[in-house]
């Protein structure tokens, strides 16, 4: 079968990460977070002030843009891509409510979104790689032999989120996930849009196995 590169788009909380991990592995590709890449430079941001009670300093944001370095480590123990900030492992500290609730604010941004991009059009030149993220199949990976768009309802997405941050209220989260669908489809800077030729995968019902069967199933015609 020939290699190729899976683009894998979708809402936030819809399980685009689980599916990308169990295709890579099975597949033995690279998979790339890019979620967790502007998670990174928001975190970044969050630590040295640049954001400050929710207010972007886009003058000093762009002015430091070049010192930060977003880079993926292989974890060989817990068999996953690790996210590295400057050489640090933020892999944990990314997936805050902190972070979540400022990451949509960064993405928006075209000069953060030209260098998250450039890496990893540059990562995808010799195929083999699963990436998921909000543009993969439109701006990204237009050319992809595969696209998946990755759906879910909004109250399932929320109960999933509420099961990994337990100290955190449905309700909050809720609101969390009704505000970064809003900003990521209506951000002017590479939007989430469903990509013409993508597969719609509504996983709303779908257990993980159910998922990861109906979608190797694409995989494999796509490889012949």
């Amino acid at each position: 079968m020939k290699k190729i590169n899976i683009a894998i788009d979708g809402h936030s909380s819809c399980g685009k990460s689980t599916i990308a991990k169990q295709l890579a592995k099975y597949f033995s590709y690279l998979y790339i977070d890019t979620g967790a890449m502007y998670r990174a430079v928001c975190l970044y941001c969050l630590q040295t002030k640049i954001i400050l009670d929710g207010v972007i300093d886009k003058k000093r944001l762009l002015s430091e843009l070049n010192q930060i370095e977003v880079s993926f480590q292989y974890n060989s123990d817990k068999n996953v891509s690790e996210t590295y900030l400057n050489g640090m492992n933020v892999e944990q500290e990314i997936r805050g409510l902190w972070v979540s609730e400022n990451v949509s604010k960064i993405s928006k941004i075209k000069a953060v979104r030209e260098k998250m991009v450039s890496i990893q059009k540059a990562i995808g030149q010799h195929r083999g790689v699963v990436m998921d993220g909000r543009d993969i199949g439109t701006v990204v990976f237009p050319d992809a032999e595969l696209k998946l768009f990755i759906t879910a309802s909004l109250k399932e997405r929320a109960h999933r989120r509420h099961a990994e941050l337990q100290d955190v209220s449905l309700e909050d989260i809720i609101k969390n996930l009704e505000d970064r669908d809003l900003d990521d489809s209506t951000r002017t800077e590479n939007p989430l849009k469903q990509a013409k030729d993508a597969i719609i995968i509504d996983n709303t019902k779908l257990s993980i196995d159910e998922q990861f069967k109906r979608i190797l199933n694409y995989c494999e015609q796509a490889m012949k």
